[in-house]
């Protein structure tokens, strides 16, 4: 039976169309149905075009593989495992750049990615569920592709389960350079350029503290932000964009089902779309810059934005919204075993834990959900909810409850987590009814707590609650006139991705009203 069905075959037919030169998959199987599979896919693609060839007489120590060569050349992308799932873009685009045809990124970013000295070699744990995972394999297959001392395979963590295990990987995805650990987490081309080539930095740092001030600066590339650029630059006023990642936490984010107008959609997918929107206007991005000061304007009537790499940009107005981000327990144990044990993705990271005892901390929506998820891949669940009731909509509470593997404890406070030095063995909660504390042995816990705003840079410039989160009015003014803020960085008292958009829409409309004003 085929792997493909009838309209992604004919979809990975019209991409091969692109091909400029003949490339080859080299095959290492085994006996295993796995294998079988990955002998079904190679197949299936080498029908699709006369450019692709296959060989089945590959010698990898990782069964299944597939390497992708240009033909007569020696092969520098592999996938161990099979590139389904999330990771099933991250092949055809693999099969486009091996064969010639130009991947979509700034020419800069591409010269910069021939001009590495190698070798490099690197590895990429990942897992078909992540959707994190195929930013890093796309960007490695890209340098791989155009710079032959750079070489990357693509290993499926759940699928070679011992590897990860003698590792110790315990989050994806997670990138090995020459055997040694490079990086862990999302991270795209300009991040992984920027890692490897010291230089890169201070470049960009000299060419933004060269650029004229903005009518309009917006801190933060999430859903608000992009609807701030947007309707800011369909007013016709000079307007940027300064943003640690462009996205935000949309990235880390999974199913997204109730986005008015659109029934299903997963947050790298609307992330990207938001990012080429908001290109189709006059709009200056400056992505992988992080904010560290603001400065009220001044009698030249333009407010700075200091940034880590030391440029700074000025600005008549300024829009934050730089969003928040997963909050932490809080407890002794959690920092030191972060990646080791503690996570906040169990779409990320769930598959790695197969088969083994995981716990959930959090009873709202996130928690219940996540709770529901892992238990069809692990041993056991254990949620624990500080509250004497969980928080989640009485579907997901229901379905919950159904579930063999799941014990539910509320009225618990986590208060240690406990581990070998290598990874977490378990947890500590006290019963906040009997004041009695609790060990659970463990292998793997989730944090599901909510979210705390991104506003530490901004203490003392502007008024927050005592949450942090930025006080606005209606009109989304700040405390200092010219700024203003949206979204999940602000008091605005529901963090949804509809609402945020909403928010950096009027956040946009009002800086032009203070402009023309002012």
């Amino acid at each position: 039976m085929p792997l493909l069905d009838a309209a992604t075959t004919a979809q990975l037919k019209a991409y091969l169309g692109n091909l400029r030169h003949p490339i080859e998959l080299i095959a290492s199987l085994d006996g295993s149905a796995k294998s079988a599979d990955t002998r079904s896919l190679v197949e299936e693609i080498t029908a699709l075009s006369d450019k692709v060839s296959a060989r089945f007489d590959g010698a990898d120590a990782r069964t299944p593989s597939f390497a992708i060569a240009a033909l007569g050349e020696a092969p520098r992308v592999t996938f161990a495992g099979l590139p389904l799932g999330h990771e099933f873009t991250s092949l055809i685009l693999a099969l486009l750049h091996v064969g010639g045809h130009p991947p979509k990124e700034e020419a800069e970013l591409l010269d910069s990615a021939r001009a590495l000295s190698g070798p490099l070699r690197f590895e990429t744990f990942f897992s078909l569920t992540c959707q994190n995972c195929p930013d890093v394999v796309q960007a490695l297959n890209i340098i791989s592709a155009l710079n032959p001392a750079v070489s990357h395979v693509a290993i499926d963590g759940a699928l070679f389960q011992d590897e990860v295990e003698t590792r110790k990987i315990m989050a994806v995805p997670q990138i090995f350079l020459n055997g040694e650990p490079f990086g862990q987490g999302r991270m795209d081309l300009a991040g992984i350029i920027a890692k490897l080539d010291t230089g890169a930095v201070a470049r960009a740092a000299e060419k933004i503290a060269a650029k004229e001030p903005f009518d309009v600066l917006i801190v933060g590339g999430g859903p608000a932000g992009a609807a701030a650029a947007i309707y800011a630059a369909r007013k016709g006023i000079r307007t940027g964009v300064v943003a640690e990642r462009f996205g935000g936490q949309v990235l880390d984010t999974m199913g997204i089902e109730n986005f008015i107008s659109v029934q299903h959609t997963e947050g790298p997918r609307l992330a990207a779309q938001l990012e080429q929107h908001v290109k189709d206007y006059d709009v200056d991005i400056m992505n992988l810059q992080k904010a560290v000061g603001l400065k009220a304007a001044n009698g030249d009537g333009l407010a700075t934005i200091a940034l880590e790499s030391g440029a700074s940009l000025r600005a008549k107005t300024v829009i934050l919204s730089t969003g928040a981000r997963w909050r932490q327990i809080g407890v002794p144990g959690e920092d030191a075993y972060r990646n080791k044990g503690v996570a906040y993705c169990p779409h990320c990271d769930g598959p790695l834990y197969k088969g083994k005892r995981t716990a959930v901390i959090g009873g709202g929506n996130s928690g219940v959900e996540a709770a529901i998820d892992l238990a069809g891949i692990v041993a056991h669940v254990t949620l624990i909810e500080f509250d004497s009731e969980l928080r989640a909509d009485a579907v997901l509470q229901t379905k919950l409850r159904s579930l063999p593997n799941v014990t539910v404890i509320t009225s618990a406070l986590t208060t240690e987590v406990l581990g070998d030095g290598e990874k977490v063995t378990g947890l500590i909660y006290r019963d906040r009814t009997s004041d009695q504390a609790h060990t659970v042995e463990l292998e793997g816990i989730f944090v599901q707590i909510g979210l705390v705003p991104n506003t530490e840079w901004l203490h003392g410039a502007v008024a927050m609650t005592n949450r942090g989160e930025i006080e606005i009015d209606a009109y989304l003014a700040t405390s200092v006139p010219g700024v203003f803020a949206a979204g999940d960085v602000t008091t605005v008292p529901y963090k949804q991705i509809v609402i945020a958009m909403g928010e950096g829409s009027k956040a946009a409309l009002s800086a032009f009203d203070y402009l023309i004003r002012h």
